[in-house]
């Protein structure tokens, strides 16, 4: 069965507007994408929770959008935004602050027990 609020779900790119730093990945639905233009603060579906939720609600973390481009097939969405805090949930700036041997590259902004309470 399909979900009209997963149906048309189309990967969403944040990217820091200054530095070109890829800094999450996420998706939108249409009412996410609709949200983020009326508001300027980015806007995703969460698959996990089903859910719409507007980054930096629980942190304060927000991701101001300064440019929307889209590519040339029309089903990725690239945010250029500015990031207020960490966009990772788990307290660093970028989701990419690990190679893929494991070694830590990124910078750890923020406590994810502060931001969020207890955490598994």
């Amino acid at each position: 069965m399909t979900d009209k609020n997963t149906k048309d779900l189309r990967p969403a790119i944040a990217q820091d507007y200054e530095t070109g730093e890829v800094l999450m990945l996420a998706y939108m639905n249409d009412e996410a994408l609709r949200l983020t233009r009326e508001t300027g603060k980015a806007h995703y579906w969460s698959r996990s929770r089903g859910t719409l939720w507007k980054k930096g609600e629980s942190s304060g973390h927000e991701q101001l959008v300064k440019d929307i481009l889209i590519d040339c097939d029309e089903d990725t969405i690239l945010l250029k935004v500015e990031q207020i805090g960490g966009a990772c949930h788990t307290g660093y700036r970028s989701c990419f602050y690990r190679t893929i041997n494991g070694t830590i590259v990124g910078e750890k902004v923020f406590d994810p027990e502060e931001a969020y309470g207890k955490t598994e």
